[in-house]
């Protein structure tokens, strides 16, 4: 899985009146909890950019006076009125303990039912996933041309490769639905007949 690098300055003070001076610098403070320390940190908003407004998924390796520690983003808090970043969560990864994530779902191939006139509906654009950090998948491939009007792909039919999906086995991902087109065809058909 990719890593993005986020850089970052210890925070002194903890409370409302430091948050609220932070956020007026246009920083975020943020919280990465590890294994036996919480470590309190302030970055700047932009740093999320390549993170959050992103359909990828990614790990963190955040570089805090100069001590460097990979996690993941664990909770975002947005401002209700600006949608801007006001509060970060990270949990430090060790290699050796299972992560749970959401990776992106990646839609390939034209559904058969779709050439036929059906309409493909994607229902999961992310799937939660559970690994070691070094088997994470960058995203989850979902091949769909097999698909006939009807039809509908569910989360036991997708490979899994050194990583356990979180969801029910029967969680549809994409199906195709029937569309006016295909119902006005079959009708045609009947008439014909």
């Amino acid at each position: 899985m990719k890593s993005i690098t986020i850089q970052g300055e210890k925070r002194e003070s903890v409370g409302k009146n430091s948050s609220k001076a932070l956020r007026n610098a246009e920083k975020v403070p943020c919280v990465v909890y590890g294994e036996k320390n919480v470590i309190h940190f302030s970055t700047k908003e932009r740093s999320f950019t390549n993170l959050v407004y992103t359909p990828e998924a990614h790990t963190v390796t955040l570089e805090i006076d100069g001590e460097k520690i990979d996690a993941i983003l664990q909770d975002l808090q947005f401002h209700p009125v600006t949608d801007k970043i006001i509060h970060a969560d990270f949990y430090q990864i060790n290699p050796e303990k299972f992560v749970t994530m959401e990776v992106p779902v990646v839609i390939t191939g034209r559904a058969k039912g779709v050439v036929r006139g059906g309409v493909l509906r994607v229902n999961l654009r992310k799937l939660r996933v559970k690994a070691l950090p070094a088997n994470l998948p960058d995203e989850i491939v979902i091949d769909v041309t097999t698909l006939d009007v009807g039809n509908k792909f569910e989360v036991s039919k997708v490979e899994v490769n050194d990583y356990q999906i979180l969801h029910p086995a029967n969680t549809v991902i994409a199906a195709v639905k029937t569309s006016r087109n295909v119902k006005a065809a079959s009708t045609d058909d009947e008439s014909e007949n």
